[in-house]
């Protein structure tokens, strides 16, 4: 057992040894777990992905006379958000100029970044104390008081992979996904990955010194969206898990591991560099950080369902992604990456040598982020009826020969027509029962309609509705009040119902 203390003793006296989560994969398997545990103090981690949830806040110090910084911010004509205090605005890296899509608020961080010139308009609410209403200026990062980058979600511990079974091309926040299972993409740094090699967060939590776009940044809690009651393979979860809030100096920070970007045709978001160290206070921390790309695995999802709950495909391994190519239905599909490993493996060997110039200390975290399990939206919808989506049912009496029946299908263009006596359900007959009526050379309908009709009323709930069509195979309910036929609905029109997400 080591604790932090000693290790930062060692950090300072010049004698500790540091190693990248890449190196300690071999030296595991070469030295074993314990021998590895006793001899190696820090493992560094690294990930260079695109992180949508970031942004920055920014402190312009007051006008003469004061403003207050409200409505209409914008920076490089990119929307900032005012409303925090007279002086401060909070820029996202996801917002998107009003005249250049391919220009958001990523690239204002970077340009700040760079000591670019930023141009700055806004316009406030007068008041006594804030007369002035608006403003039109330019700034660099060096006129600010504060640049603090912000980051409400980053760091995901692994993500899915993506896939695109539909016949069209896709473009979603894992970028362009190719029609018919073109193409797959992914997005993490898998055995550099900081939230893989302490999967129980055991030495990150709030307050933990971080590697931040090229600066020193710090975890402070839990990110949103965070996670950790999913199914883990090796310890390590196989979906999106825990998340980190990260905060540090965006004047320290260069664009090497700080940039923003466009994904094509969704929209502008930020690549955020993040490294962590990890102690090697126990055994078990060295086994975890010995974790190679062959020993964790991901979910590939189908994108084409616009569903919250997308379709598992399969379960596959970094090592199988990394390859370039994967298998998905007895086919080879390319596959590419969305973060970039190189800059994670930079990131890793970065700090390394920060901590070996002794120009990073390690920090005992102040508090755990907290076990949590993410909820989806609650969203209060008006309940979908049976007699809201039904149509009108086409009907014949028992006494009406099969060649008639099969007349009126084609002329109505239907493939189910209630069969009723003196008005009232006793059968169906479906295009299908028609064919078999050809079969059997019979055109009695009694030969081939069904009896037994499952039916639907029209105050049911339309949910509970399409699970009946599913438990029993079929493709149609005839509604039905007091064996009086009122319409038809069909699982086309739930179909319907769910391309346009009403359901």
């Amino acid at each position: 057992m080591k604790t932090i203390a000693e290790i930062n003793e060692k950090i300072k006296n010049g004698d500790v040894v540091v190693v990248t989560a890449e190196n300690m994969i071999d030296i595991v398997k070469e030295n074993g777990v314990e021998k590895a545990a006793r001899e190696v103090d820090v493992v560094t981690t690294g990930t260079m992905g695109k992180m949508c949830s970031s942004g920055a806040f920014l402190n312009f110090g007051h006008s003469d006379p004061p403003m207050k910084l409200s409505k209409n911010v914008f920076l490089n004509d990119v929307d900032a958000y005012g409303y925090i205090a007279a002086a401060d605005v909070y820029i996202g890296a996801a917002a998107c100029s009003r005249k250049n899509k391919c220009y958001g608020g990523g690239h204002v961080i970077e340009d700040l970044i760079n000591r670019k010139e930023i141009y700055l308009t806004a316009e406030g609410d007068k008041t006594d104390c804030y007369p002035k209403t608006s403003i039109e200026t330019k700034i660099t990062i060096d006129d600010l008081n504060q640049a603090i980058l912000c980051n409400p979600r980053n760091a995901y511990q692994n993500y899915n992979v993506a896939v695109n079974s539909s016949d069209k091309t896709l473009y979603t926040y894992m970028g362009t996904l190719l029609p018919n299972f073109g193409n797959v993409t992914f997005s993490s740094a898998g055995q550099l990955s900081p939230l893989i090699n302490d999967p129980y967060l055991e030495t990150i939590g709030i307050g933990t010194r971080i590697f931040l776009g090229g600066g020193t940044g710090y975890v402070i809690g839990e990110g949103t969206q965070h996670n950790t009651e999913v199914e883990r393979i090796n310890d390590v979860p196989v979906k999106p898990a825990a998340t980190l809030m990260v905060k540090g100096d965006l004047k320290q920070m260069n664009s090497k591991f700080l940039k923003g970007c466009y994904v094509h045709k969704y929209g502008t978001t930020l690549y955020v560099g993040i490294g962590i160290p990890i102690p090697i206070l126990n055994e078990s921390l060295a086994r975890f950080c010995s974790i190679s790309d062959a020993q964790i695995f991901a979910n590939v999802i189908d994108y084409a369902v616009p569903r919250r709950s997308k379709p598992l495909i399969r379960k596959i391994s970094y090592a199988e992604l990394r390859s370039g190519k994967i298998t998905i239905n007895d086919e080879e599909v390319p596959v590419s990456s969305l973060s970039s490993y190189k800059k994670a493996s930079e990131i890793a060997s970065e700090l390394k040598n920060l901590i070996l110039r002794k120009d990073f200390l390690l920090t005992q975290a102040v508090a755990e982020l907290p076990k949590s399990k993410f909820k989806p939206m609650k969203e209060i919808t008006k309940e979908i009826k049976v007699k809201d989506v039904m149509t009108e049912a086409i009907v014949a009496d028992l006494d009406s020969e099969i060649s008639h029946i099969s007349r009126i299908m084609i002329e109505k263009n239907v493939n189910h027509i209630a069969i009723l006596k003196k008005g009232l359900l006793v059968g169906i007959v479906t295009s299908w029962d028609i064919t078999k009526a050809y079969g059997l050379k019979t055109e009695n309908l009694t030969d081939i309609m069904t009896t037994n009709v499952i039916v639907a009323s029209p105050d049911e709930n339309i949910e509970d509705v399409a699970k009946r069509l599913d438990e029993h195979n079929i493709s149609a309910l005839l509604v039905v009040v007091e064996k009086k036929v009122v319409g038809i609905i069909t699982a086309e029109n739930i179909s319907k119902l769910v391309k346009n997400r009403k359901i």
